[in-house]
């Protein structure tokens, strides 16, 4: 507003100085002439709002002013600020329209009043252009310059939303992957714990020492393991931003400790390796631990199983985990153990299948390729 109030008063106060010139016109400066001038000015008020209106109204009191045959203001001088102000304002159009109005019709009336052509059309007419396209063209670069700010900020605001989307995605990840592993440990560690504790019990009453002592060693074993695996998993939380991220300890290397638990917990697991095993990447090396762990523990809470068979069955392009037992068998349902595993696969670009065996039990397949996929 305080710009369009100096503006306002700049016009009115540069045509009232070309009317107090009198460098011409029939009529002397009159007070007319003067609230002519002091209209323009105020036109400039609502130029921002209205910049149709004002344009056109310069336009036609310019006209009016001439018609009244009071000295002569120019053409290009009045009306430049109402013309910035419509290319301003995106009305490009109008403010070119109403320039070629303009000189049409001040071209036209004076040719007719006898004017000199040479001087009309070879100097005046091309300063009037100047005057006009430079007032538009200047308003019009405002514009553009504002316009592209604008989308700058809209740019940089997509990218941060985006930035945050993608942050919050990968917390979300972060925190999914967490919970898979400490639903793993915790899982496997307390089957094996309560089932370790029946037999401790068990011994006590019948006086058996060498089973109580083997039902404890197998509980501090599985404690031992899972401590060391959930500080693993809390090293993630405590450097998050050190370098590559902390892979858990989960490996196939550790197989012989889940399936020695598992066994000295009433459930024998047959182990079969098939084809050369080979060094794997350790996301998927972890994977394959955490699904054999987790159908392991399953197996021993939910299947009333006699035997497990684990295969390990290693190719060119991928692993193939089974794991099949001889309970009652059942459907894969919707906890989080194998809804974990299926997640855990799908990261790195594998399938995992679980569900009743035709010939009786439970079978849990995964296929894991040897090499990950981003």
């Amino acid at each position: 507003m305080v710009v369009d109030a100096v503006l306002g008063a700049a016009v009115a106060v540069v045509v009232a100085v070309a009317i107090a010139a009198n460098l011409g016109g029939q009529r002397s400066p009159e007070p007319l002439a003067y609230l002519f001038a002091l209209g323009l000015g105020l036109l400039m008020l609502v130029r921002r709002r209205y910049p149709v209106l004002a344009l056109v109204a310069t336009s036609v009191g310019l006209l009016a002013y001439y018609v009244g045959d009071y000295p002569p203001v120019g053409l290009a001088l009045p009306v430049a600020a109402a013309l910035y102000s419509a290319a301003e304002q995106d009305r490009l159009r109008w403010a070119v329209g109403m320039s070629v109005a303009l000189l049409a019709i001040s071209t036209f009336f004076r040719v007719r009043e006898g004017d000199d052509l040479g001087y009309l059309l070879g100097y005046e007419l091309a300063t009037t252009v100047a005057v006009m396209a430079a007032a538009v063209a200047l308003g019009d670069g405002v514009r553009a310059r504002r316009m592209y700010r604008a989308e700058q900020r809209r740019r940089e605001a997509l990218m941060l939303a985006e930035r945050e989307h993608e942050a919050a995605e990968r917390v979300e990840q972060e925190r999914l992957r967490i919970a898979r592993d400490l639903h793993d440990v915790l899982a496997h560690t307390v089957a094996v714990v309560s089932i370790q504790s029946d037999v401790a019990t068990e011994a006590l009453d019948d006086e058996d020492d060498e089973a109580t002592r083997a039902a404890l060693a197998t509980i501090r074993s599985a404690s031992s393991e899972a401590t060391r695996e959930l500080r693993s998993t809390l090293a993630v939380l405590r450097r998050p931003a050190e370098g590559e991220p902390v892979l858990p300890t989960g490996s196939l290397r550790h197989l012989d400790t889940v399936v020695s638990a598992t066994t000295e917990s009433g459930l024998p697991v047959d182990l079969r390796v098939e084809g050369e095993p080979e060094p794997l990447p350790a996301v998927v090396d972890t994977t394959a631990y955490r699904i054999v762990q987790e159908s392991l523990t399953n197996a021993l809470r939910h299947a009333d199983a006699d035997r497990v068979e684990l295969v390990l069955r290693y190719s060119a392009d991928r692993l193939e985990i089974q794991v099949t037992d001889d309970g009652h068998g059942g459907d894969a349902g919707t906890g989080r153990g194998v809804t974990g595993m299926r997640e855990r696969a799908e990261l790195v670009g594998g399938t995992v299948a679980a569900g009743s065996h035709p010939g009786g039990g439970f079978r849990v397949s995964a296929v894991l390729p040897v090499a990950v996929h981003r």
